[in-house]
């Protein structure tokens, strides 16, 4: 495959898609800041994200979150070449925000600016460069997009270039650890809650269901929670928490290694790459890993601050299409749903 190219000048990269306000800048795909404010606290009252709420606090944070990615990298705003942004899928009030920050930018310093789409961010976030110590995956390869809103296998043939092999028909696997966490009383955010408690319980305690479909690259987690439900209503106070949360946990890693290791052998590709949320979950990880070793493939999966919905992944993606002389005009819109091929 040839090189890929990136654009040439200095990136600002803006995501604000859901509850986290992340600017970034980068240098072709160097990442030389990546800034995430978190809107974690401010939901916790509520056990989730609120989208009003979600959507004043990008008003209220991203202008300061912008500056102190230009502080950290050293740079100005008038030696910003370019912007990248989200526009889609996402919450459409937060997604509002970044895109007319944007644009006002792009106007104002009279420079192209691109919408990005989310999940093209994640497939593409293994490709930034945070330190030395940098290995991409090759092309083609198998991603996992896997996150609270979003479960997806997808061939990547290139940067731009994907194939949905399958996805989820209910819940997406970030969303099912974090019911499954809720109906277990676990504080928010739900997903860390479940991880830091299955680390102290046995992942074989309770056995329970992995969904068998008709079509084998296609998830389904809904069997998954009411059997949570079930079994948290027939064990009552006999419920052992770490137990539970590391049955659930192990259950899936297990549904999600089965689907990655089926795409692997049917195409026959000896690449894969994780990312999105649940990428940073640590037995996920380790299962992908020792599969791996025995089995000969090469595994790519970004640091956890590139898991976790970020900037720098928006950048990566801007910075390619960008270098494609593709860029937007200031009609362009934010879309709540999208298919990655948009």
């Amino acid at each position: 495959m040839e090189s890929i190219q990136y654009y040439q000048g200095k990136l600002l990269a803006i995501e604000t898609s859901c509850d986290d306000t992340c600017a970034a800048i980068l240098d072709g795909n160097r990442v030389l800041s990546n800034i995430i404010s978190s809107q974690a606290d401010l939901h916790k009252k509520w056990g989730g994200v609120v989208p009003e709420m979600a959507a004043r606090e990008h008003l209220c944070m991203l202008l300061p979150v912008i500056e102190e990615a230009l502080e950290l990298s050293n740079t100005t705003l008038n030696s910003i070449s370019a912007i990248a942004v989200t526009n889609r899928p996402g919450l459409v009030g937060s997604l509002n925000i970044g895109l007319t920050a944007a644009k006002s930018l792009s106007l104002s310093l009279n420079k192209p600016f691109i919408g990005v789409h989310h999940h093209e961010g994640h497939i593409l976030s293994t490709l930034a460069q945070i330190s030395d110590e940098y290995s991409p995956p090759k092309f083609p390869h198998i991603c996992l997009v896997a996150s609270g809103g979003h479960t997806e296998l997808v061939l990547v043939h290139k940067p731009g270039k994907y194939e949905v092999l399958g996805s989820t028909l209910d819940d997406a696997a970030g969303e099912a650890l974090d019911k499954a966490a809720r109906l277990l009383q676990l504080k928010y955010p739900s997903g860390k809650s479940l991880q830091d408690a299955a680390c102290k319980g046995n992942p074989s305690r309770y056995k329970l269901p992995i969904a068998k479909l008709k079509d084998p690259y296609n998830f389904s987690f809904s069997g998954l929670k009411t059997a949570v439900l079930r079994l948290v209503e027939s064990e009552g106070e006999q419920l052992s928490i770490p137990d539970a949360a590391a049955s659930i946990q192990e259950t899936v890693a297990k549904t999600l290694l089965s689907k990655i290791t089926l795409c692997l052998k049917n195409f026959n590709i000896h690449t894969v790459s994780i990312v999105g949320g649940v990428a940073a979950n640590i037995r996920l990880r380790e299962m992908l890993t020792n599969y791996s070793k025995d089995h000969n493939i090469n595994v790519s999966i970004p640091s956890p601050s590139l898991c976790t919905d970020n900037a720098a992944m928006i950048g990566i993606a801007g910075s390619i299409r960008l270098a494609q002389d593709q860029k937007n005009s200031f009609n362009e819109d934010v879309y709540s749903s999208a298919p990655l091929d948009s």
